[in-house]
């Protein structure tokens, strides 16, 4: 389905956000100044479904949210690689997409205008125009889960690269020949500084029948197996000092990625999101202190403010909202015009071609 084109405008109105993540699909229905106004969640569809079992999921999310609403558009954030264009999910880790052309499927379907973003470029937009980056035009939002993912505003534009695949900072090399990762790489940054990371490191103290983790396995039913990134931080958040040291060892890799991020982007702010972040303090007040020592150039130029983000697991829907908004109103599909109706009607050998004229381009003989 083809869109009209309404140049130099931003839709005002409701717009749903749709955020795709590896164990749930959320959706909302989203006001221009970030309001959420009604939430539907459903569990993501195993990665062996066909990509159509997820398409049919948003779509029926979408039709429960808009009813009693007149919306104007749809933004998806997907959890994978997305086109530059904004319009295919090249590659999904945790779902079947593969070169999905996913922008054009879901039109069709709903008879909406529709972007598809990556769920991390989506959350950092949020973050920087409505959360805790707002007023400031260079951001770098990191956001902490399962692994690590994140985004860059330059100048107050979202940069996505040559490609669209900018942002993926979990994936830098931290430690050669280090911890295996699932990209296929060793030593990246998210093998130890996300939730996955520290479940890991966890689960290897308490395994190793450590004298210093004997309430963390207390907590866990005497079963390391059962402990997990939440169980440390509301142990650390009682003192246990096993978990506040788990959570100190990850800030200090954390600052140092951002240390890493800051020489290469120089961004006013940092903003930290993601379900690891529920730590608070006892994560940021380390990473701030490892970043100021491996900061580049360090007392002799600005630091960047590390902060918490403010919009919590909403920030990835509220974000493919807004950025859903740039897309022309719709209008219904697009009649194509008498000589473009003509050329259709000539390739179909529908009629006789044309009489040429003398005319050349340029208006020549």
């Amino acid at each position: 389905m083809v869109f009209t084109q309404t140049a130099g405008r931003r839709l005002r109105g409701l717009v749903i956000g749709i955020d795709i993540g590896g164990t749930k699909v959320a959706g909302g229905v989203v006001t221009p100044t970030g309001r959420v106004l009604s939430r539907l969640r459903t569990e993501t569809p195993d990665r062996s479904k066909a990509p159509e079992v997820v398409e049919d999921t948003i779509v029926d999310l979408v039709e429960q949210l808009r009813r009693g609403h007149r919306i104007r558009a749809v933004g998806v954030g997907a959890a994978g690689f997305v086109d530059e264009r904004r319009t295919r999910v090249l590659f999904a880790p945790h779902l079947s997409w593969r070169d999905e052309p996913l922008r054009e499927s879901l039109q069709d379907r709903l008879g909406l205008p529709v972007v598809v973003e990556n769920d991390a470029n989506a959350a950092a937009w949020a973050e920087t125009r409505m959360g805790a980056g707002r007023g400031v035009r260079d951001v770098v939002v990191v956001n902490l889960g399962t692994g690590i993912g994140g985004g860059i505003v330059i100048d107050g534009a979202l940069r996505r690269g040559r490609h669209g695949l900018a942002g993926e900072f979990g994936h830098m090399v931290v430690v050669p020949d280090g911890h295996r990762c699932e990209c296929g790489n060793r030593g990246c940054w998210e093998q130890y500084a996300s939730g996955n990371a520290l479940t890991r490191e966890a689960r290897e103290l308490a395994a190793a029948h450590s004298l210093t983790a004997s309430r963390l396995l207390e907590a866990a039913d005497g079963d390391p197996a059962r402990i997990t990134g939440p169980l440390v931080t509301a142990l650390a958040r009682e003192g246990d000092r096993a978990c506040v040291e788990l959570l100190e060892d990850m800030g200090a890799w954390l600052g140092a990625g951002l240390a890493n991020l800051a020489a290469a982007f120089d961004p006013e702010l940092f903003i930290i999101g993601g379900g690891v972040c529920e730590a608070d303090e006892l994560l940021l007040a380390p990473a701030r202190a490892h970043f100021r020592r491996a900061l580049t150039g360090r007392g002799h130029r600005p630091e960047a403010r590390i902060v918490r983000a403010a919009l919590g697991n909403e920030a990835g829907l509220i974000g493919a909202a807004d950025l859903a908004r740039d897309v022309p109103s719709h209008r219904g599909p697009r009649r194509p015009g008498r000589a473009a109706r003509s050329r259709l009607l000539f390739s179909r050998g529908s009629g006789p071609r044309p009489r040429r004229s003398g005319m050349r381009s340029g208006g020549r003989l």
